[in-house]
């Protein structure tokens, strides 16, 4: 790895898989979304940079049809880290996925990566049991994720205990005002430095909290709350 690398991030790709799924039916701004992805794309990112892509990939079922949207990622320029989302139906399995994955991409899943200066953990994570109409299962899920990430915190920590830890979420971790939730307490326990996440679309961006919570700083990265642009995050 190259000196000088930058760290981007951009969430929430939903490329189509083998689907006819058009993005703007979900708003115009949506239209052509994966062009204006890459136009920006290879404008700013450089070989030597990373690109963290904190889930929902791809609208594929399984993972042949994801396989030409993650050759399409895999094309544009830097490395690329990901993790699951909650609409990666195609992600079954981790071996798998990563024997899939072309030269260049990683894949996160109770594990953690070291590159450059750099330590990268993450999880999906779950909707807060304490959010306005929680499912049924949704305590059980959320304790699950919880032990997830810590095993990728604490791998991240095992591979350097002072490297400067970046994080990713799927599911944002905590609400608009920035309340200390259990995520939120890992991330500050591990001295992350800085957590990427999406899974928000819409006005829900206006909502989504953008700042720092116990030393640790806190980005929303969902494609459309960027305006389809990469997130670059601070040196």
């Amino acid at each position: 790895m190259v000196d000088g690398s930058q760290v981007y991030a951009i969430g929430d790709l939903h490329l189509p898989g083998s689907m006819d799924k058009a993005m703007d039916m979900f708003g115009p701004q949506w239209e052509y979304h994966f062009e204006k992805i890459q136009a920006d794309w290879y404008d700013r990112a450089r070989e030597q940079d990373i690109i963290l892509i904190p889930g929902d990939i791809s609208w594929a079922m399984d993972l042949e049809d994801a396989r030409g949207d993650l050759m399409a990622i895999s094309r544009l320029p830097g490395s690329k880290i990901i993790i699951r989302g909650n609409h990666d139906y195609w992600w079954k399995g981790i071996a798998r996925v990563r024997d899939a994955l072309p030269a260049g991409m990683y894949a996160l899943q109770h594990d953690a990566l070291r590159i450059g200066e750099y330590l990268f953990a993450g999880s999906r994570g779950w909707e807060r049991p304490d959010s306005e109409s929680p499912e049924p299962e949704t305590d059980k899920i959320y304790q699950r994720e919880l032990i997830r990430l810590e095993m990728s915190l604490q791998r991240a920590r095992k591979l350097d205990p002072k490297k400067r830890l970046i994080a990713m979420c799927h599911y944002p971790p905590t609400d608009a005002q920035g309340v200390e939730t259990p995520v939120t307490s890992l991330m500050a326990h591990y001295q992350v430095s800085d957590v990427v996440y999406g899974h928000l679309h819409g006005y829900s961006c206006c909502g989504a909290f953008a700042g720092i919570l116990d030393g640790v700083r806190y980005h929303c990265v969902s494609c459309d709350c960027t305006g389809f642009k990469l997130h670059l995050l601070p040196a």
